[in-house]
């Protein structure tokens, strides 16, 4: 009766679709029957059914009597009462057969109670308990029904009207007793399962079978069997559970899982069978594991995803040895048959990447594997917290252990660090079921980009998760890309080495309350010292250092009260004396106390060599009771057969409060309960709260699926992304949402995160769902000025607090703190007071017993602290100072929180820094400098700043007592004897001062100020190493900041972010700023600052007042609203069908310019694009000749071939000549094209040039805005010799600012002054600016390669040019403007036009010279132009370019002015270029010359078609400096003093030779110079102070002279 009471009540609570099929069932019966009335008349439940045989005393007294048959009739026995209960359960019928048949065999009880379980249901264990009691009966009873026949208790239908009879003898109905053989009974079953195939869907009562899995190994049978209601709520314990109550807790035991039994095909694999890079890889093993066996194939044969779950302690991590060995195998070299391995290993081509989740866990990750792979000279490297890893050391090392929080940093950051990510081919995971922890958002953050990375540029980045069992692995697995069938390993508790009891122990009482400690402290004490009875040691695991001590007092004492002190005492080991010995040598006096009664203490905070005494003694069982911290689990391998977890509240200082023991770290406690090889079991009690007890049930034993805690940290990890350049759009965004583990989890779990099934229904791929979060996310960003969102065309573009907040992992929340607390000028008081508002901090609370000691420590730090020891941000504010003072709290949580305050408070000053640096506020940004190294240093910026050397402690004493008002200059300048004295010390103690103080880094500034227009004015900054270099001190650099502020010190108008180098001596930097011609500043002051040294600044005043700037130009045509000419003005037909072929008719420019230029022989200057009037020539006289000097031979080039197309038709020769034969004596009309350094040389060198002098007619000098000292010189000498010969002087420029003085060199008429802005330009051009904060890197080209492919679409199939800084850039930046064109159009033709057909392409590539460095591009529309290609490849990519076959041209800077072709879209990636100093392997950052940018703005200039568009890309400090000269025309200024000029060359020949007889005649021929003309408008700019031009080159002269 119990028993169907209980199945009758589990049916009438279990859950709607468990019941369903049950209640359909038991209503169809009901329905048969009659019952009795009120009255005793029969009422029938089936109108159409009258009863008529129901005896007058018969009644059913409930649905029971109905449902358990017979179960009242005395004679029926107790099998019918299980036959009734079996048959009452849902879906039975179809497995009494197997039923049959397993209680049928021979097997003991022991043997088949598992299985029957598994059959029948965990729900109903105590049912199949009585089955095996009763066995003979219920196979009878069994046998019976099923060969037709129905027992007493459940009979077919009978032919009666009133359906069964009930209670009382009922009517033997006949049965039919076929034999019950194996194929009827098949039959049977298939029969069953095809009824249940052809049910309706979505009754709640057909059920998919569940997917076989081939690598799922479980000892039960339906792994997730235990989870049946969508929430997870409802489960069950495994098999053999106990559960008992005390008076003072609750205890559930749970016993060891059951072995799964080998398959067929397992076997374990003898390391000798691996190959030689495996083998030597796995020392002192004979065999792999069973579950390394299993994973072998798969880990080390294939590069599949993979995600493998097995229990502590399995051995995972020689499973992710072996995919580590995978990599490194696929990166050796096949054809060096060398037989030293790691010889053939090319450790450049690779990274791996294990993340793990704790500092302890990655340092014992590094020490195993580096040891392991330290013969094939692979290096592990640790890169957790604020570690950071240089290049070098990046470039060395093949392996990088880091945390989730690390490898999120260091891939959001595109340069240094983060390039590492571009070579990672591995990505291991360890301990993935974090992702149900809050740092679960993380993990997800990482995998999502790591996956998107692989599919962005096409690399193969394996993904390997490893984790401890969990429930619903088929999702971690799905969100990590794991192929289910292939990488997906599941091994379940019962594959640990050493079978785990645990004990899950529930303390009665208040949490935290005294009653409840002194509960835990009884339990405690009573398990341990039961355990110590039998013979086994315990390790008691507690959560703070000084808990150890008092846990291990506290079992000591009630040992002594109990009697029992004598059990844990070790005084008979062998080795006690020895070990008593070397204990009394510790310092640390409860160590030595303790151990005399057998117990030992193990925390981070004692000496490791007292740490490692613990180990080694206890490991020698001279130690019964190991008292210790969980630290001791994670970093050391030190098994107990039990482990005890005395409580489960941890602090946790990031939180600022007590939260619950992280299951990570029980699992890892449990992991070390047993002994694997000296004992075959463990046990693991963990005592918590009574409260808690079902949480660590449902934790431990894998009941609840993990969820994704990503929506927490959604936004910020939105705003990393589109920093990151990897979202640019809402739509890219919802994309990236679609790789992260909330996606999965929102299709299988919608309750959980808000939705409803009909939203699923709807929408299956969530796409509305994860717009709105996305919407959501950037809307709150673009609040807190992170993002500019669009929401008409949902674009995503970052700003600068954006890209900080990502680089320095910065809360959007506190952004929004800082939007509104940060201002212009700050004290340190007030910067403090804002960091301490910061988000990040919000967990911190002041706790009463806090209060009394942060008020004393309020009142010795320097700040004053605003909200004092009341609130949290006091509380932080002074945490801080304490900090940096170096006081050390007393309270342990305290010590906890200032250590969090600390290492977060040194993360958020640094970006607050930036982000004032970005807004150009000098005052802040010099304060938050100095908070930064305060924090960073532990120094106060008003504190000696030689504390930052290793100087002894009575040195910096005496030092700050008696020197403290000496500059370290002065002290640098004194001799070791002087500074003995002054610190009343000796001479040793003062050489040590001298060293330090000369070490200090510091600089040396001097400048010069260069104006370059009438408001703008260049600072040419000359910085010089002012210290000595030493390697241990400096390292391999210094960085440093330098920038120019305003005269108050509020704004930063310039700066710049620079590094010494031991190699350096000097830097050179030029500042460009605006000086207002109305108000002039004073000054402008420029600033040094270390960015790593307290005190180590420099600043020099740089006075405006007796600054002569030059006057403004007034010298600027306007473009004249005039008819365009055509080209039959020329009034040459041959000439105009020339030109005809290249334009259609005259331009505005050209048109408004004809006249002068063609029409008279005045000097003329030109500063625009335009055509130059070179037909003057045709009504020269037959033996004149015109003279083309252009600044490179490139131009050179270009014009010759421009002139050679046009000389047919003039009856005139052009040559290209050098030198020697320039002035040849000319026989008919000609033109010669030179180069200035040709035409210089030709001049210095020859002495009869009269008479070819006397021919010329035209001087044409090209492209004048790259005027240098050659070019000047060579043109100031010719005008020099001409001034007497009738010869016309034609320049032409680029746009230029100031262009009288240029044209008063020419001797240029007014009239004939062509000056034009850049505006003016008659063809349409576009012009867009986008800016970078990325250092120069290869990442910063990654960054830009997005925007570049966006603009290159823009022109809808048009050509574009493409402009790189070097030749090693074309190709990289090629692959990634390919692989951004794949990823959007999701083809692999890339930019190659769809009407291009394969046999033409392949008739072209056939052609090329270097085909395999090529062909791949140029198949994908994208080639390249520079003089490393071979010259027919060369022309064969202009030829494919012309045709619009390659749409994209990728150029180096250099190449800017060889490439002969135009584009409707240029891109220039960026305005830097790496330039070696000769002489030596120092490599400087340059910034591209002005004329190289308008040259390459000039390919985008096109005389027909659609507007040009031009694309600049470049670093945020130079963008004002580049668009106000795009703008406004160039600078053009003499260098002809500049140093290392020819000028002082060239003097000292022609003196030597007698060509300048006397300094007057040096004085003549330097009027002839440009330099003459600007020496008198811009003094300042030559450090001149007068503006008497003669006076001027006199002194120059005289300079010459000495």
């Amino acid at each position: 009766m119990g028993l169907d009471l209980a199945g009758h009540l589990e049916h009438l609570v279990s859950t709607v679709e468990e019941s369903a099929d049950r209640d359909k069932r038991l209503l169809d019966e009901w329905a048969k029957y009659s019952v009795p009335g009120e009255f005793g008349n029969h009422v029938s439940l089936d109108c159409n059914d009258v009863p008529t045989d129901l005896d007058d005393g018969e009644r059913w007294d409930s649905v029971l009597d109905f449902v358990q048959g017979s179960s009242r009739d005395v004679n029926s026995s107790a099998d019918h009462s299980l036959l009734n209960a079996l048959l009452a359960k849902p879906d039975v019928e179809h497995l009494l057969p197997s039923l049959v048949s397993l209680l049928s065999s021979s097997k003991p009880d022991d043997a088949i109670s598992e299985g029957l379980v598994e059959m029948i249901g965990f729900d109903n264990i105590e049912l199949s308990m009585q089955l095996l009691a009763n066995r003979q009966d219920a196979v009878r009873e069994l046998s019976v029904y099923l060969q037709g026949g129905q027992s007493a208790s459940r009979p077919s239908e009978p032919p009666q009207t009133n359906g069964r009879s009930k209670g009382k003898q009922r009517e033997e109905t006949s049965f039919h007793l076929d034999q019950l053989d194996p194929a009827e009974a098949r039959r049977r079953m298939e029969e069953a399962l095809r009824a249940n195939a052809e049910r309706p869907l979505f009754t709640g009562t057909a059920h998919d079978a569940p997917e076989v899995l081939p690598h799922v190994y479980t000892s039960a049978s339906v792994v997730q069997g235990n989870m049946l209601s969508h929430l997870g709520t409802r489960y069950l314990l495994p098999m053999g559970t106990t559960r008992r109550d005390y008076d003072d807790y609750e205890e559930v035991t749970i016993p060891p899982a059951r072995t799964v039994p080998p398959r067929a095909s397992e076997r374990l694999i003898p390391v000798p069978e691996l190959d030689p890079l495996a083998r030597g890889s796995f020392p002192g093993y004979s065999s792999l594991n069973r579950i390394q066996s299993i994973v072998y194939p798969t880990a080390y044969q294939s590069n599949e995803n993979m995600l493998i779950c097995a229990p502590t302690g399995a051995g995972k991590t020689d499973v992710a040895m072996l995919t580590v060995l995978r990599v490194l195998d696929q990166h050796r070299s096949r054809s060096d048959t060398s037989s030293n391995i790691a010889a053939t290993i090319d450790r450049d081509k690779f990274k791996i990447i294990y993340v793990a989740p704790m500092k302890a866990l990655a340092s014992e990750i590094v020490r195993k594997l580096g040891k392991r792979l330290q013969w094939l000279s692979v290096r592990v490297r640790e890169l957790t917290g604020d570690m950071q890893l240089t290049k070098k050391e990046i470039a060395e090392t093949q392996i990088i252990v880091t945390t989730p929080e690390k490898w999120d940093v260091v891939t959001r950051k595109p340069s240094g660090e983060g390039e590492l990510a571009s070579k990672v081919k591995l990505l291991i995971i360890d301990e993935v079921h974090l992702l149900n922890d809050e740092r679960g958002a993380v993990i997800e953050t990482i995998v999502a980009r790591t996956l998107r990375q692989v599919e962005s540029t096409q690399s193969v980045i394996r993904i390997v998760g490893l984790s401890a069992t969990l429930p619903n692995y088929l999702d971690v697995a799905d969100f990590l890309s794991v192929n289910r069938h292939t990488g997906l390993f599941y091994f379940d508790s019962s594959f640990r080495p050493v079978p785990l009891e645990q004990h899950f122990i529930g303390v009665r009482g208040k949490p935290n309350s005294p009653q409840a400690k002194k509960n835990l402290d009884r339990v405690t004490y009573e398990k341990v010292s039961e355990l110590v009875r039998e013979g086994h040691q315990v390790m008691v695991f507690v959560h703070a250092r000084k808990e150890t001590v008092k846990a291990a007092e506290a079992i000591k004492e009630a040992a002594q009260a109990d009697g029992s002190l004598d059990d844990f005492s070790c005084v008979d080991h062998p080795q006690y004396d020895i070990f008593r010995r070397d204990i009394s040598q510790s310092r640390n006096k409860e160590m030595r106390q303790l151990f005399d009664h057998g117990f030992g203490i193990h925390h981070a905070g004692m000496l490791r060599t007292d740490r490692n005494m613990m180990e080694r003694m206890f490991e020698a069982r001279a130690i019964k009771v190991l008292c210790c911290t969980a630290t001791l689990a994670w970093g050391v391998n030190l098994p107990a057969h039990a482990v005890i977890i005395k409580g489960t509240q941890v602090y946790d200082s990031s939180k600022g409060a007590f939260t619950d023991l992280s299951v990570l770290d029980v699992l890892q406690v449990f992991g070390r309960a047993g002994r694997p090889g000296l004992e075959d079991s463990g046990v693991g009690f963990i005592c918590t709260s009574e409260d808690k007890l079902t949480h660590y049930l449902d934790a431990v034993t894998s009941q609840v699926p993990i969820e994704s805690k990503f929506v927490a940290g959604m936004i910020d990890s939105l705003n990393a992304e589109i920093a990151l350049g990897t979202v640019a759009n809402v739509h890219d965004a919802v994309q990236w949402l679609g790789y992260t583990y909330l996606f999965v989890r929102m299709r299988k779990n919608p309750f959980q995160y808000g939705m409803g099934w009909e939203e699923i229904a709807e929408d299956p791929y969530l796409g509305a769902k994860r717009n709105q979060l996305i919407t959501s996310a950037a809307l709150q960003l673009a609040e807190a000025r992170m993002v500019a969102f669009d929401r008409q065309t949902g674009s995503l573009v970052c700003t600068d607090l954006g890209r900080i907040a990502a680089k320095y992992y910065i809360r959007h929340k506190s952004i929004e703190i800082f939007n509104e607390k940060f201002r212009p000028k700050m004290s340190e008081a007030d910067v403090l007071a804002m960091l301490s508002m910061s988000t990040e901090f919000d967990q911190i609370q002041v706790r009463e017993n806090e209060v009394k000691e942060l008020e004393a420590m309020m009142e010795a730090v320097p700040c004053a602290v605003k909200g004092g020891t009341e609130s949290s941000q006091g509380k932080v504010n002074i945490l801080l100072q304490a900090y940096i003072s170096q006081q050390r709290p007393e309270d342990f949580a305290l010590v906890s929180d200032q250590a969090y305050a600390a290492q977060n408070g040194g993360r958020i000053i640094r970006a607050l820094l930036e982000i004032a640096i970005s807004r150009k506020w000098a005052n802040v940004s010099a304060v938050l400098m100095g908070m930064s190294k305060a924090i960073e240093k532990r120094l106060w910026p008003f504190d000696n700043p030689l504390k930052q050397f290793e100087l002894k402690a009575d040195v910096l004493y005496n030092l700050e007592r008696w020197a403290d008002d000496y500059a370290v200059s002065e002290l640098a300048e004194m001799s070791a004897e002087e500074l003995g004295k002054l610190i009343h010390l000796n001479e040793r103690h003062g050489s040590a001062v001298r060293d330090a103080a000369r070490q200090f880094p510091t600089a040396k500034i001097t400048y010069n100020l260069r104006p370059l227009g009438a408001d703008v004015l260049k600072i040419a900054v000359k910085v010089e190493r002012a210290f000595n270099w030493s390697s241990k001190v400096h390292g391999s650099a210094e960085p440093f900041w330098l920038w120019v502020e305003d005269h108050d010190g509020t704004n930063i108008l310039q700066l710049s972010h620079l590094s010494f180098r031991p190699t350096t001596e000097s830097l050179d930097i030029d500042f460009v700023i605006s000086i207002p011609s109305q108000k002039r500043p004073a000054s402008v002051t420029i600033r040094f600052v270390s960015d790593r040294w307290q005190g180590a600044e420099e600043e020099v005043e740089a006075s405006l007042e007796e600054l002569v700037m030059p006057s403004s130009s007034e010298s600027h045509t306007p473009r004249l609203d005039i008819p365009f000419l055509p080209l039959s003005v020329i009034q040459n037909p041959p000439l105009q069908e020339v030109i005809s072929r290249r334009v259609q008719g005259f331009n505005a420019i050209q048109s408004q310019v004809f006249w002068s230029v063609v029409k008279t022989r005045l000097h003329t200057l030109l500063c625009a694009p335009t055509a130059c009037g070179k037909e003057t020539l045709h009504n020269s006289p037959n033996a004149s000749w015109a003279l083309v000097v252009a600044p490179r031979r490139s131009i050179a080039l270009e014009v010759t071939s421009d002139l050679r197309q046009q000389s047919r038709v003039t009856d005139a020769t052009v040559d290209f000549v050098g030198s020697d034969r320039l002035f040849d004596k000319p026989t008919r009309k000609s033109v010669r094209v030179v180069t200035a350094a040709d035409l210089f040389h030709a001049l210095s060198r020859q002495r009869n040039i009269k008479e070819s002098l006397s021919k010329l007619r035209l001087v044409l000098c090209e492209s004048l805005e790259l005027l240098d000292a050659v070019y000047e010189l060579g043109v100031s000498l010719l005008l020099h010799a001409t001034q007497t010969y009738p010869v016309r002087f034609l320049g032409l420029s680029s746009s230029l600012n100031d262009p009288a003085d240029l044209a008063a060199w020419l001797d240029v008429d007014p009239l004939a002054l062509h000056s034009f802005r850049p505006s003016d330009r008659d063809q349409a051009l576009t012009v867009s600016t986008q800016t970078f904060t990325i250092p120069h890197s290869a990442a910063l080209f990654k960054a830009m390669a997005k925007p570049a492919h966006s603009a290159i679409q823009a022109a809808h199939g048009e050509p574009a040019i493409v402009f790189v800084p070097s030749r090693t850039q074309c190709f990289p930046v090629a692959r990634d403007l390919i692989t951004q064109c794949a990823l959007e159009m999701e083809t692999a033709k890339g930019y190659l036009p769809d009407d291009v057909s394969v046999e033409r392409l392949e008739w072209y590539l056939s052609r090329l010279q270097d085909a395999a460095g090529l062909q791949d591009f140029l198949a994908r529309g994208v080639g390249f132009f520079h003089d490393g290609i071979a010259k027919a490849d060369r022309l064969l990519m202009l030829e494919l370019y012309a045709e619009g076959i390659l749409r994209v041209l990728v150029v180096p800077r250099e190449a800017c002015w060889t490439l002969p072709v135009r584009a409707r879209t240029v891109v220039v990636l960026g305005t830097q270029y790496v330039r070696v100093v000769p002489g030596t392997e120092e490599r400087q950052v340059r910034e591209y010359a002005l004329e190289e940018l308008v040259r390459m703005q000039g390919k985008a200039v096109r005389h027909r078609g659609a507007a040009g568009h031009f694309h600049l890309f470049c670093q945020a400090e130079g963008k004002d400096t580049i668009t106000r000269f795009l703008n406004d025309g160039l600078p053009l200024e003499s260098t002809l003093l500049e140093e290392g000029s020819v000028l002082r060359g060239w003097y000292r020949d022609r003196r030597r030779d007698g060509g300048i007889p006397d300094k007057q005649a040096a004085v003549d021929v330097l009027s002839f110079t440009f330099l003459a003309r600007r020496l008198v408008s811009n003094p300042a700019y030559y450090d001149a102070k007068s503006t008497a031009v003669n006076e001027l080159l006199s002194r120059i002269v005289d300079q010459l002279e000495a």
